[in-house]
């Protein structure tokens, strides 16, 4: 096995995500970053290694038990130790609960709740021999509260939240150290801004999530001390209501 640390962050997406693995390779791991398909990591790969860190990328179906074993072997055995993992796959879609089919509660469950199960259990796997490690789940606000048109999401995410929960208990007194993050709010987005572009201006306030502030959070998640760990971390503007 190498030495290389590794920081694995399921679900690299051009904002929340890549801005995670980009923090993490600025301190030395290397930014093992994942999605469905590989190719449209290129840019976060090449912009992580033009600022002088280091970062590979996989194509993985985090939904796929196959899969996610193989993803963490491969990265254990040809990359280095998994140090934390972040998964940070959404599924966020809104569907009056009349309009909601079987297909679509199940794609919703299988994205934001068994994917997190499959890539917990693996990062524990591999962690608890070792006796340290972090892992961290992105949640949202749907994780605390259901929402008109959110039942899929918040139902998955509701399960998320107790899977944390749960690992938590189990794997804090192996050296584990598992948290849960409440992502309230809107996010500095393509998105964002070309959906809600009232609640874009916010920007300009510190109205809407940095997604590079969010990513500092998840450093200082993984950098406690033991004696004081944090398992639920609520980040969301200060113009949001809660």
């Amino acid at each position: 096995m190498a030495a290389a640390k590794v920081a694995l962050i399921v679900g690299a997406g051009e904002a929340t995500g890549g801005a995670i693995a980009r923090r993490f390779a600025k301190e030395g791991y290397v930014a093992c970053v994942t999605r469905r398909t590989a190719d449209k990591l290129a840019p976060l790969v090449a912009q992580i290694e033009q600022a002088g860190g280091k970062a590979r990328a996989f194509g993985s179906d985090a939904r796929r038990e196959e899969q996610v074993v193989e993803l963490v072997q491969a990265i254990e055995r040809d990359v280095g130790a998994i140090e934390v993992c972040v998964f940070n796959v959404g599924g966020n879609v809104r569907f009056p609960v009349r309009d909601t089919t079987a297909r679509v509660y199940t794609k919703v469950w299988e994205m934001a709740a068994l994917a997190g199960f499959l890539v917990g259990r693996e990062a524990a796997r591999v962690m608890v021999p070792r006796a340290r490690g972090t892992i961290l789940f992105t949640g949202a606000t749907a994780s605390l509260r259901g929402g008109k048109g959110f039942a899929a999401f918040a139902g998955a995410k509701h399960a998320l939240r107790a899977l944390a929960q749960s690992m938590a208990r189990e794997l804090g007194p192996e050296g584990i150290h598992v948290a849960h993050v409440v992502i309230d709010g809107a996010i500095d987005t393509a998105f964002i801004r070309e959906n809600f572009p009232e609640r874009y201006k916010l920007k300009d306030r510190a109205g809407i999530l940095d997604p590079e502030a969010i990513a500092e959070n998840y450093w200082q998640l993984h950098r406690q001390a033991k004696s004081a760990w944090t398992h639920e971390l609520d980040l969301r503007p200060w113009v949001e209501p809660f």
